[in-house]
């Protein structure tokens, strides 16, 4: 079985919004790990400044790392899952690209020896089907049947520097993540519905139910350098997409009971504002349940994403 750069350099998807300065430096980066790579940034319909920008950093690329670079354009923002989906379907459609495709945002730092770690794992898994990297927090993502996913703390000491340990998780995070191509071809690609948030946790679900392995690689350290959406979008989407999530994987009384549990953390954070978690705007949550009752998935409403 190969093992991803048997066939040449690692594919790597990443997916740009309006940040071009962190996607150029996010693909310099990639471009001069010791693992080769060859990278496909995918563009969510930036604004054309920002694109332009994009071009422009790239351009500024050596010529070796130019040819190594393609960049994909969006005919609208289309969220992470189905912008991520342009550039993975791009993947399958060429076999010379090797047996794995990884996946991040535009502004993530792998550690140095990150992505061999990631490979190396793969290796030594054979029904790998998913991974991500460590973003060392320590914790370990889990899918509850009622509150969608989520993480827990770790058991045991992480591994010492240098080294890395594979533990078998629910989900990989969207941070970095490594994707085998017979698991897609199997399963598909992420469910556009989701937009943005719990889209990992979905495919997950449906690598793991066809027999394959998702797995954290511990000490297989990367870092998301900015954490910019608004709040209102993130609990918007975070509310509305959990709520799809458990009724996929667990039904509708789940989902209903979940969806009353929301409600009432809605209630009580507006009684009592020092009960809200970071992430709270109350009309945000009402919409995502709102609009998850009345199936309306895919891009969030326009007053709660962020300007342009």
């Amino acid at each position: 079985m190969d093992h991803g750069t048997a066939a040449g350099p690692l594919r790597v998807v990443v997916v740009h919004w309006n940040q071009p300065e962190d996607c150029v430096a996010t693909v310099a980066r990639l471009l001069g790990d010791d693992v080769p790579t060859r990278v496909t940034v995918v563009d969510n319909a930036s604004r054309p400044e920002a694109l332009a920008r994009l071009h422009d950093g790239l351009a500024g690329l050596s010529d070796a790392e130019r040819a190594r670079v393609e960049v994909l354009t969006q005919p609208s923002n289309t969220g992470f899952g189905p912008g991520a989906n342009a550039g993975l379907q791009a993947f399958l459609d060429r076999p010379g690209d090797g047996a794995w495709v990884a996946l991040c945002p535009h502004d993530v730092e792998p550690f140095a020896g990150c992505l061999r770690a990631l490979l190396d794992a793969a290796a030594a898994e054979p029904l790998a089907g998913l991974m991500c990297a460590d973003v060392g927090d320590g914790m370990v993502p889990v899918i509850d049947p009622y509150f969608g996913g989520m993480t827990v703390p770790a058991a045991g000491a992480p591994p010492a520097r240098g080294e890395w340990r594979w533990e078998n998780v629910d989900y990989p995070h969207g941070t970095l993540m490594l994707l085998r191509r017979a698991a897609l071809a199997e399963t598909g690609l992420f469910d556009e519905r989701y937009f943005s948030y719990c889209e990992e946790a979905d495919l997950a679900l449906r690598v793991r139910a066809r027999g394959w392995k998702v797995g954290l690689v511990r000490g297989a350290r990367v870092q998301n350098l900015h954490l910019g959406s608004s709040v209102a979008l993130v609990d918007y989407l975070q509310t509305r997409n959990t709520l799809l999530l458990v009724q996929e994987m667990s039904g509708w009384y789940h989902a209903a009971i979940r969806a009353g549990i929301t409600l009432l953390q809605v209630a009580r954070g507006v009684r009592d504002p020092s009960t809200r978690p970071l992430v709270f705007d109350a009309r945000a949550r009402l919409r995502g349940v709102r609009d998850f009752a009345l199936r309306r998935f895919g891009p969030p409403p326009p007053d709660v994403l962020p300007a342009k």
